[in-house]
């Protein structure tokens, strides 16, 4: 039976050294970190994770406010928005709440955050640092799975490991941030011939195809190590009963075949999260000078 990789009870390590590093420096600082989040219509699930990314703010000491326009603002009232933030001293991060409503153009939007206030990592000054391997402020859900790793003893060096997925905000820094690890590593997508059996070599797997239950247990090599990124609502099987949450993993086949996964919930999620908290408190850290750094997450002995 795999062991689980334990995404909340990390979150909650990183924390607590988050709002130890907060306090130690508040005074040095004069002002507490502050996250702004732009969101942009009423999609229901944007608006819980906003809501839990504001809670998070302030179980560690960040001073979080949230931007919301309508969903018929325009392009250039959303832009405005961001550029009165780049300049604000009291906010440290922005982020922009995805998926935007049409024709709103979120490439765009996402260009025109000034990059050290970028705590998504995805612009492109960013991500041009994580390619050349160095420091800046990085994507978080692949953040977050390569924390999970370190976190769980996974010996990475010299492993293979398939990736599904390309997109920017997943697939293609996690394929560079394991390649960083000198991990060998493949990217797989939607016009990959035969994955299953790409899948099979693969000692490492992560998934983050965006398909519900995609990866069963005859797509897994034995003792594998399977992270799994997907996250979706499943709507109740009949009336009276409630949405369930599954990932791109079909975990209860999956997890007898694997030597470590990851649930859904409870495993990547609250480490992106946690991630993003880490970004903000390094941006701030960055803005006003402060020496030390922030208080390391003990690995397990």
């Amino acid at each position: 039976m795999a062991k689980r990789l334990n995404g909340q009870a990390l979150a909650a390590r990183y924390e607590t050294s988050l709002r130890t590093s907060v306090a130690q420096h508040l005074t040095t600082a004069g002002c507490p970190p502050g996250l702004a989040v732009v969101r942009v219509g009423d999609d229901p699930a944007s608006g819980v994770y906003v809501g839990r990314k504001a809670q998070a703010c302030g179980r560690v000491g960040i001073r979080s406010r949230i931007i919301h326009h309508p969903a018929t603002a325009s392009q250039q009232e959303v832009l405005e928005s961001i550029c009165r933030l780049n300049a604000d001293p009291a906010c440290d991060g922005i982020l922009v709440q995805l998926p935007m409503p049409a024709p709103l153009n979120a490439r765009q939007l996402l260009l025109a955050v000034d990059p050290a206030k970028d705590v998504d990592g995805l612009h492109p000054l960013n991500l041009g640092r994580l390619v050349r391997g160095e420091p800046g402020l990085r994507p978080c859900t692949p953040a977050g799975v390569m924390a999970l790793l370190a976190h769980g003893g996974i010996a990475l060096e010299g492993i293979r490991a398939l990736v599904i997925g390309r997109s920017i905000l997943v697939g293609q820094p996690m394929g560079i941030m394991l390649q960083q690890a000198n991990v060998t590593v493949t990217v797989a997508h939607s016009r990959t011939r035969n994955l299953a059996d790409h899948c099979r070599q693969a000692e490492l797997l992560v998934a983050a195809a965006g398909q519900p239950g995609l990866v069963g247990a005859h797509w897994v090599r034995p003792e594998a190590v399977v992270v799994d990124v997907g996250i979706h609502r499943v709507p109740p099987p009949r009336q009276g009963t409630r949405a369930t949450l599954r990932g791109d993993v079909c975990f209860a086949e999956v997890e007898p075949r694997a030597s470590h996964i990851t649930p859904v919930p409870g495993g990547v999620g609250p480490m992106t999260v946690a991630m993003l908290l880490w970004n903000t408190v390094q941006a701030w850290q960055q803005r006003c000078g402060v020496v030390g750094g922030i208080t390391p997450v003990p690995l397990p002995r």
